[in-house]
């Protein structure tokens, strides 16, 4: 009896936002490294949770991104991370929120998602479980990179003078969101999705965004797709938008219209700015935002592809 393989594809973001001109090299690099990672784990037979967990751990090690080393500072200086990733095949999911002691909180995720019979872990009770079950603790000192102290602190600066310069002005995401996220395919025919982010620039201390909840900035499930969102947080929390999208795929909607939709519901419902990814057990893809920019990249038997559209 022949076994029936699937083509895997993965589909990765690196942030919805007004990206700057010279920004985008480095956003192409990142996600082309990222690229590299996750396909590789589906070329050798990985998983797609596998290619996901990979991809994501590259652009969290990359300072260009709001993810690991280098995220936006909260209001008093710090690192804080969350992090998800979500088995399509089984529905079994690991969270992270308000993590400052672990380089690359969506390792912590997967861990979560093996090790325990829980979900989703906070703060000093994620870091305990990670250090338990083998991944090191580092200084919050370590996250932090020169350029966002300076960011954080003409942030705080222009907050205090009551200036009218635009450059901070209006939702976080238009001016400073670069949250990262992976969807895969793999061979077998499962989907997983992951996202992971250091939240928005000078964020009250142990404010979660909506990347590390369920069905909010992330989903997946074989019966419908995969989903990572990135953007204003709030919004797209109160709408529950990844699951919204994948249900709008399961009723019969392509991705591409299901990824349209949800940013146009994102919008008109409450005003909201960002972008989505979404991918399908049958490998089709849908990418929208309304950002001025988005970063993003995708690999499958064909090559890959990399890019940053314009809104």
């Amino acid at each position: 009896m022949s076994i029936t393989r699937t083509q895997p594809v993965l589909l990765i973001h690196g942030g919805a936002w007004a990206m700057p001109d010279d920004a985008i090299e480095a956003h192409q690099h990142g996600i082309a490294n990222a690229l590299r990672a996750g396909w590789s784990a589906l070329e050798r037979g990985g998983t797609a949770v596998d290619a996901v967990e990979a991809a994501v751990t590259v652009m969290e090690d990359d300072d260009t991104f709001d993810a690991g080393r280098g995220s936006f500072l909260t209001r008093d200086g710090r690192v804080q991370l969350d992090a998800l990733l979500m088995n399509g095949e089984n529905l079994r999911t690991g969270g992270v929120a308000c993590v400052e002691r672990l380089r690359n909180p969506i390792q912590a995720a997967r861990l979560v998602l093996d090790k325990s019979p829980h979900v989703y872990f906070v703060g000093s009770g994620a870091e305990q479980f990670a250090a338990e079950h083998g991944m090191n603790l580092i200084a919050n000192a370590d996250l932090i990179v020169p350029r966002e102290r300076d960011r954080l602190t003409a942030f705080l600066a222009h907050e205090a003078s009551g200036g009218t310069d635009t450059t901070f002005s209006g939702e976080p995401t238009l001016h400073s969101h670069d949250t990262v996220g992976a969807v895969a395919l793999d061979r077998h025919g499962n989907v997983a999705a992951a996202t992971s982010t250091g939240g928005t620039l000078a964020k009250a201390p142990g404010r979660v965004g909506d990347s590390s909840l369920i069905g909010c900035g992330c989903y997946a499930d074989n019966l419908s797709a995969a989903v990572s969102l990135t953007g204003w947080g709030e919004p797209i929390m109160k709408l529950v938008l990844g699951k919204w999208a994948v249900d709008r795929i399961a009723a019969g909607s392509s991705p591409q219209q299901a990824a349209i939709d949800a940013i146009d519901y994102l919008y008109t419902r409450l005003g909201g700015h960002g972008g989505i990814i979404l991918l399908a057990p049958d490998g089709s893809i849908g990418l929208a935002h309304n950002t001025p920019r988005m970063a993003w990249g995708i690999a499958n038997p064909q090559g890959h592809q990399l890019g940053i559209t314009r809104n």
